[in-house]
Formats: C-alpha cells, structure tokens, sequence
C-alpha cells in the first residue's frame, strides 16, 4: 500500500463528502478510491469512514486522523516545495485574514517584515472577527486562536493560546485576591456581554474526584460588561476589576507588573493558535514561508513577553 496516496484519497474523500467526488477529482474510478480506503482501514485496523448509498460519515477515530493527514500532508507539501524552489524568489499576491485584536497585535507588525524579506509578494491583510470562507472569498491563509471547527481546511499549530485571570496591582490591593475559582462570585468581574463569545463562560481546572482534573466553567457576573475585549482589557489595566484574556494580549503587561496573574494554579489547559489554509497538493511557496515565518517569531517568548511594537520598534 503506497501509504501516502492511501492519506491523500482519505483526505480527499472526507473533505468532499463522498467517493465519487474525490475519484473525480483525481481522475480514477470511485471504485479505486475505495479500495485505497478499505486498505488503509484494514492496516490501521479502526474504521475511519461510515459508508452508506446516500451519505458518508467520519467515526470518532476518523475524525482525529484526519486532522493528523492534514498536517502531514502539509508538512510534505512544504518539504517539496523547499526542494523545488532552490533558488526560485517567492512571489504573487500573498491574502492573510485573522481576528481583529490579534490580527492588530500580532500579525499586522509582521507583515512589513516579511514584504521586506520577499519584496515580490504583494500582501493583503484582512482583520476580522468574522469567520471567513477562505475558498469562497479568496484568501491563502487565515490565523485562527482558539479550539477549530470541523472543517475541510488544513490546520497546523503555530503556537499555544492560555487564557488566565488577570487584575492591576490596584484593583487586588483594594478587594484582596481570590485563591479559588468560587471566590469570584464576590469579585468585580470584567465580561464580555452575551452576545459577543466566551458563551459557556471562564474555564478553570479543578482537581476531579476520582485523581486527575476536570475543566469547568464559570459564569461570572460584575457591576461593568463590554462586547468589545480590547475595552475590557482597558478596563483591567485601569484596576475596575478581574478579566479573563489570552496571554497574547496580556504577557507584556504581566512581565513589566502593569498586571498580575490571579488563580494561574487553576488555569485550564491551553488550546491552540492556527495557521489555516485551503486543502492543496501543492502549497504556494509564498503561503509555506508566511506559516514558517509566523511558526519562526511565535515560538520565541521575547515575542510576546516584550510586546511586539517594542520588538519592532
């Protein structure tokens, strides 16, 4: 079984809902591609797909190695395409979307930097909190923070997202500092109003019954809620109360004081920040160096423990 093609008809399969479109795509008989699949299915010895006359499904396993054969396949395509272009200079029209506040924070700096480095490729960056069609609208590539729907795109992870509690050295001077998550209820709370996100609440884990930790939520409540988060943070910084952010918006203000982490021993979990990109054989050279320049600043703590306008400063 050539393992690779057997990954790539999977992924196919799965991103477009059936055999034949996938057997269309490449040109071969549906009866081809599932035959790929049903060797795949019997190596790894789980079911990926359930297949019936009138619609397929992902099972639970299926789900998750697609996720796997998304990456490496990505990774593949980049390892190509750093073979094949030697000596070749990226070029074309580089489109970028990402949230607002991050996008502002944390990719726009970025973006002269590399127009610097690969002076032909025209870049256009969009911000946005909306979640954008990247096929539909035409963009090469989105950064996505947070937990990812299921979705035909291709994901790698750029960098972890930890959210915790955080405060001025004023506001815990004034009203002392919660050493468990119960204790907000007694605390000014900074929320985003209903109808922007965070719907199910603050996550904080705590130590489960049975050994181990269980992540919950919390819905806390305070005299001052916003729908916008950057006013929240103001809000924060100025001491009216407790906030619950990312640490990409808050590590600079925690490593000069201006902030101070509250209940950070029961934060949960970090979930991730993404690179997105429509499913390609072959990846642009100038998408491929973007992720690897985002992957590159990123993974260094300066980059977010010093603030990137004083980084590029």
């Amino acid at each position: 079984m050539d393992k690779l093609k057997a990954f790539e008809s999977f992924v196919s399969v799965a991103t477009r809902g059936s055999l034949t479109a996938a057997a269309r795509a490449e040109g071969v008989a549906p009866a081809i591609m599932g035959r790929r699949l049903d060797a795949l299915e019997a190596h790894l010895g789980v079911k990926l797909l359930v297949r019936t006359t009138r619609r397929l499904s992902l099972t639970t396993e299926g789900s998750a190695f697609l996720e796997d054969c998304q990456r490496l396949l990505a990774e593949v395509a980049h390892a190509e395409a750093s073979v094949s272009a030697g000596g070749i200079q990226a070029s074309g029209h580089l489109r970028i979307t990402a949230p607002a506040g991050f996008g502002r924070r944390h990719v726009a700096p970025l973006v002269p930097r590399f127009h610097a480095e690969h002076p032909e490729v025209r870049i256009s960056l969009n911000l946005s909190d909306r979640v954008v069609d990247l096929a539909a609208e035409g963009f090469d590539c989105a950064v996505r923070v947070g937990d990812l729907p299921d979705s035909s795109l291709v994901s790698v992870r750029i960098a972890d997202n930890r959210r915790l509690c955080v405060a001025a050295p004023s506001y815990l001077e004034r009203r002392g500092t919660p050493q468990h998550p119960s204790e907000l209820a007694g605390h000014d709370c900074l929320v985003l109003s209903s109808g922007a996100s965070q719907t199910r609440g603050w996550a904080f884990r705590l130590p489960a019954e049975e050994g181990g930790a269980q992540v919950v939520h919390v819905r806390p409540a305070g005299p001052l809620d916003c729908s916008d988060g950057q006013v929240l943070y103001d809000w924060c910084l100025a001491g009216y109360g407790i906030a619950w952010r990312s640490t990409w918006e808050v590590q600079a203000e925690i490593a000069s004081g201006q902030l101070l982490p509250v209940l950070e021993g029961f934060a949960a979990p970090p979930n991730g920040i993404y690179a997105v990109f429509p499913h390609a054989k072959h990846l642009p050279l100038r998408v491929r160096l973007w992720i690897d320049y985002l992957k590159h600043h990123y993974s260094q703590p300066s980059f977010w423990q010093t603030g990137v306008g004083r980084l590029f400063s």
